[in-house]
């Protein structure tokens, strides 16, 4: 596989939920599938969201249910905590110290996702994929960013539509998930 340009990926996870990207179309490894339980801040099941390592960085897969119809911003964030309230989470991961949102001139937060799509029903599936990532680490060069470090990741569902360039445009913390790595 030919290495492609961080945005050039970039490009590929934002037109993601029109064409997924599959772990099986990725070469290499495939590791067993991480999945972080999302629970609403009373503790409500809201679904699951999975991670598949491939070689060159992580399937995300959405499976989620129980939510206000339409677009919600995703994030990875830097702790892996969801208790006492969503905040414990921290900020976005961003190991590389870049500006938020795909449309960032200098390149984008490891932990920016496209933003979901949710239903009339209340669902949402989506599945894309996360360049240079890694859930175990360590991290290395070809995947630089590992998320199972000291405090771990967790993974957030937005109130509101990410604009891709704005930090706080996607309002605020509605679903949490902690990404717990399997052994």
């Amino acid at each position: 596989m030919t290495r492609l340009a961080r945005p050039a990926l970039a490009a590929l996870a934002l037109t993601a939920l029109a064409s997924p990207v599959l772990a099986d179309h990725h070469e290499g490894k495939v590791e067993a599938a991480t999945v972080a339980a999302m629970k609403l801040a009373d503790g409500t099941d809201v679904g699951t969201i999975s991670f598949t390592q491939t070689e060159h960085g992580v399937v995300v897969a959405v499976a989620v249910k129980g939510l206000p119809a339409g677009k919600h911003g995703l994030h990875i964030h830097t702790v892996g905590a969801c208790a006492p309230d969503f905040m414990a989470a921290g900020g976005h991961f961003n190991p590389a110290g870049n500006e938020h949102g795909f449309h960032a001139p200098g390149g984008y937060h490891a932990g920016d996702l496209p933003n979901l799509d949710v239903a009339a029903d209340g669902t949402a599936m989506a599945e894309f994929f996360v360049p240079d990532v890694t859930i175990h680490g360590p991290a290395s060069e070809a995947l630089p960013h590992a998320l199972h470090d000291a405090d771990g990741a967790a993974i957030m569902i937005h109130a509101a539509t990410d604009d891709y360039k704005t930090m706080a445009s996607s309002g605020g913390r509605q679903a949490c998930g902690v990404i717990i790595p399997k052994s």
